[in-house]
């Protein structure tokens, strides 16, 4: 066989874009955190790649930023685009397989928009931090007094003294630098507005879902009342925190301390985006559980973020695991470290002397 002949062999593209997936050792996860965030900042910032709002990213297993296209002027058009440059990649050398994407299924290497509804997040963080006048807010809620109408809150103060008023009552357990946390999502999920309504019918500043709120003993009439919101979130992160802390300290007990937390805080966010039993099956599902066995055996050559995220990269199209767990997460970090970066003081008390760090 002829040497054009065989390279014209090696760039048949696979079936399915698992087929990748599942083809790819789990040690090439290392550096996937950093790099997938590297790509949400820039759709998220609208920088980097994305200072044009029509183009598409590719990106390979490890998140890696490979090209991008300007978009055609139609969906087809534009597909045709990606799939000629993935095609072209492969027979380059530049990656090691590529997949015919469409309307129903991705493609390899994958692909993102840079446009794509966002958080306007400079007024989502003025927003959280009281600056703009919708972020400020005074009431009562089961016991808990906000403010006052001469001195509203922010939704930053009111995030504290919620979790103070539970966690005196000893209604949750959780530590209290996951608040961090909740900060970060609150401004992901609605930007800090109040009546904020997804298509799948979740709502509130923390865009909880009619059941949820419903089991945190919200009234329908009070189902966008923001403090009632932040303290339906904390029950919330209660039960998830019970469901995994016992599974993940089995799986993941032995790392050190610091970095143990940080992949159980990734973890715990996007069991709140996917679910818990979800995040669950990863630690213990005999099939899904295998890259967090290898990721534990091996911890010390992946970072905490590489390792939550790993977790997820090698079960993509298993258990509707998804990307969108990943964004999420990826854009929780960006969220809080651009309000840390934009407070000109120490937001959680736990700053003073555990810092957050990249992960």
């Amino acid at each position: 066989m002829s040497a054009s002949a065989l390279g014209q062999q090696l760039v048949q593209p696979y079936q399915n874009w698992t087929d990748v997936v599942r083809s790819k050792p789990y040690a090439e996860s290392q550096g996937v955190y950093d790099n997938v965030m590297n790509v949400r900042r820039w759709i998220l910032t609208r920088s980097g790649y994305c200072t044009e709002r029509n183009r598409h990213l590719l990106f390979d297993m490890r998140g890696n930023f490979l090209e991008f296209i300007e978009d055609a002027s139609d969906s087809p058009q534009t597909q045709l685009i990606l799939n000629q440059t993935r095609q072209g990649m492969a027979q380059q050398g530049r990656v090691h397989a590529w997949v015919e994407g469409n309307t129903q299924t991705l493609g390899y290497p994958f692909a993102i928009r840079c446009h794509q509804p966002y958080v306007d997040l400079s007024l989502a963080i003025a927003r959280y931090l009281g600056k703009h006048p919708e972020g400020r807010l005074s009431g009562n809620w089961d016991g808990i007094k906000v403010g006052t109408p001469k001195n509203q809150a922010s939704l930053h103060d009111t995030l504290r003294l919620v979790y103070a008023r539970r966690a005196q009552q000893k209604r949750i357990s959780l530590p209290e630098d996951l608040l961090a946390d909740l900060a970060g999502m609150l401004i992901i999920e609605s930007g800090g507005v109040r009546e904020a309504h997804s298509k799948a019918n979740a709502r509130g500043i923390l865009q909880l879902t009619p059941q949820v709120l419903k089991d945190c003993g919200v009234p329908k009439n009070k189902q966008l009342h923001r403090i009632a919101q932040v303290d339906c979130a904390l029950w919330l992160f209660e039960r998830n925190h019970r469901m995994l802390h016992p599974v993940f300290m089995a799986r993941f007990g032995h790392l050190p301390e610091e970095k143990r937390e940080q992949v159980y805080r990734l973890l715990l966010i996007q069991a709140y985006h996917g679910g818990p039993g979800r995040v669950r099956s990863l630690l213990i599902d005999e099939e899904l559980s295998k890259p967090a066995t290898y990721f534990a055996e091996h911890h010390q050559d992946f970072s905490a973020g590489d390792i939550a995220f790993g977790m997820v990269f090698h079960n993509l199209g298993r258990n509707r695991l998804g990307f969108a767990s990943l964004y999420y997460t990826a854009d929780i970090r960006i969220a809080l470290q651009l309000l840390e970066s934009q407070s000109s003081t120490q937001l959680f008390s736990w700053q003073r002397s555990k810092k957050l760090k990249p992960i």
